[in-house]
């Protein structure tokens, strides 16, 4: 599985609003990420380590203490365990976030196919 069409991929709603698809591998898990126009991503965080990039829109990204808005290109890491949260603003946006290790809640939830192809 080296090349994946996200369309392949049916988004399931984290929150109402969020829209995720997560093709994964052994270490590595991306999640395709659309944000409705408000849409807030609660306070939260996980043990695993989180990279992404703002593909389409603008959204405001709190890491820990600090806050700033991101437009398409911005990239950012979250250490593992820090408190995060994001809001789309001025529209919808589109975020692309790489997490490692695979997110195991995650999983669960998406991309049984993918799995299945796998083996």
């Amino acid at each position: 599985m080296p090349f994946i069409d996200i369309e392949d991929y049916e988004p399931v709603e984290l929150v109402p609003g969020a829209k995720a698809r997560t093709p994964y591998g052994e270490n590595i898990m991306l999640s395709y990420l659309e944000l409705g126009e408000g849409v807030v991503v609660p306070l939260h965080k996980h043990p695993h380590e989180q990279a992404g990039m703002l593909l389409v829109g603008e959204m405001e990204l709190t890491i820990g203490d600090e806050t700033r808005v991101c437009t398409p290109g911005d990239m950012f890491i979250i250490p593992p365990n820090t408190l995060h949260t994001g809001k789309a603003v001025g529209g919808s946006a589109i975020v692309l976030d790489i997490f490692s290790p695979i997110r195991e809640d995650y999983a669960v939830l998406f991309n049984k196919y993918v799995r299945q192809r796998q083996l």
